[in-house]
């Protein structure tokens, strides 16, 4: 796709507007509507055949009050914090502080009574992609035990040095999450660490005035190219448009809703016509739990034996590698020879891993195959979900090459004479979780049970 190369393309320019002039983009404010505004300008500017957006509910809405944390015995500072994405609010409160290290059962064991205290948790400073998913599946269980033992709320130590600050959500089942949580900067964390250590009563008081609001309406965003001669049969193509807004969205995931938009300006531009249609989706609610995409799989459930393959990007402007099928081994043989165009840039491995975090989470249990591109961090992890996430910190240069690709390889996808691979049925769904541990992962983040009853998920 050497259109998508070109040194002159709108791609830049409009991930500048996203990020700079619209910003961070949570459902259900003001700025996300300005960013649903942006992508249906964009889409038809990019020569999209239609252009849709369909409302789904976000079962609540959360906004960050005026946080505030202060240890005040044995000294007296402020700490900087942020609040957890959907955790209760707390009312100024003044507690003990309970250092729990990372969190194991047997720290929490010797931690005693912990009835009314403040947990805090420890951290490693964060490089790689498995520390990455690693913070997200040791909070729940950890949560759990909080609650269980009475505390009054958990204090996590930022992965990020130099007092970057982040937003997480430790429940994306659609509830608001069960105990209060703030983030704390690593450096203040680290020093009421060293204080009680050294054998400190520590206090802190608290102020989570978190506010919790009604459901609220969202959209996704569709575009579309329609096919020459299997118009029912769709790839899709998917990035979430929403973000947290401490920065403005840019790596996560600012740089790939525009890489979507691009990506079919390119393919327009480049001349001839699909044979399958491409659907470019831009979900909202990624980020509170992946509910954009929940809810487009439950409105097109019909439909979705004709999807021939999902690819998602959300993991930023890194260096794609290859491709993980998400546990689909059975799609490898058809999939490797339309890699190997991509063997220029290196990007023509294959994984079969899976994972939950992002859109292809309920495609992926409904049986549809579906396809992750794998990706170097680059700065990635540095910046995720932090005030430091802005447009200056996009490589275009990389982000053209990704999209070269990703138009590419949805062009093959949608010109191949034979679809890469069936829906799977829901027990050929779990055959794959001994490997991708799939299972696991769901009931690290209580969606187990979703699954189990039927609720999410394909139907037996």
């Amino acid at each position: 796709m050497n259109e998508a190369l070109r040194p002159e393309t709108p791609l830049e320019a409009n991930l500048r507007v996203l990020t700079d002039e619209v910003g961070g983009r949570v459902p259900g404010t003001p700025e996300f509507d300005k960013a649903r505004r942006w992508a249906i300008r964009a889409f038809r500017e990019a020569g999209a055949d239609s252009i849709t957006t369909e409302d789904f509910t976000v079962p609540q809405s959360w906004t960050e009050g005026n946080t505030d944390v202060e240890v005040v015995a044995p000294a007296r500072f402020r700490v900087r914090a942020q609040a957890v994405a959907w955790a209760p609010p707390l009312v100024p409160t003044r507690a003990r502080v309970v250092d729990i290290g990372i969190g194991s059962a047997s720290e929490i064991a010797k931690a005693g009574d912990f009835s009314g205290a403040i947990l805090l948790l420890h951290s490693d400073v964060l490089k790689s992609w498995e520390d990455l998913f690693n913070e997200y599946f040791r909070a729940p269980p950890i949560l759990d035990f909080a609650v269980k033992g009475r505390a009054l709320a958990v204090a996590f130590t930022s992965t990020r040095e130099h007092d970057l600050l982040y937003r997480h959500i430790n429940s994306i089942t659609g509830r608001i999450d069960v105990i209060p949580q703030v983030l704390l900067a690593r450096e203040d964390s680290l020093r009421i660490q060293r204080m009680i250590e050294h054998g400190d009563d520590v206090r802190m008081s608290l102020s989570i005035p978190n506010k919790i609001g009604p459901a609220i309406a969202s959209q996704n965003i569709i575009a579309e190219l329609r096919g020459s001669e299997r118009r029912d049969e769709v790839v899709i193509l998917g990035a979430h448009l929403d973000s947290w807004n401490l920065g403005t969205g840019a790596l996560d995931n600012g740089c790939n809703a525009a890489l979507m938009i691009d990506a079919l300006r390119a393919i327009r531009a480049a001349g001839g016509r699909p044979k399958r249609t491409l659907r470019f989706i831009l979900f909202s609610g990624e980020e509170e739990g992946l509910f954009g995409s929940l809810a487009y799989v439950r409105a097109h459930r019909k439909e979705l034996d004709n999807i021939v393959a999902e690819l998602v990007l959300d993991a930023g402007d890194g260096a794609i590698t290859g491709v993980s099928t998400q546990g689909r081994k059975d799609v490898e043989s058809a999939l490797r020879p339309l890699l190997q165009p991509f063997a220029r840039w290196k990007a023509t491995g294959i994984t079969n891993d899976a994972e939950l975090g992002t859109d292809n989470f309920d495609f992926m249990l409904e049986g549809v195959p579906t396809l992750l591109p794998n990706q170097e961090p680059a700065n990635y992890l540095a910046n995720y979900h932090a005030s430091s996430d802005t447009f200056d910190k996009v490589d275009v240069k990389q982000l053209k090459i990704n999209e070269a690709i990703v138009a590419g390889l949805a062009l093959e996808l949608a010109n191949a004479p034979q679809r890469i691979g069936v829906r799977y049925t829901r027990s050929e769904i779990e055959t794959t979780f001994p490997d991708t541990h799939l299972d696991d992962q769901m009931k690290g983040f209580r969606l187990w049970g979703a699954w189990v009853n039927g609720t999410r998920g394909r139907k037996p």
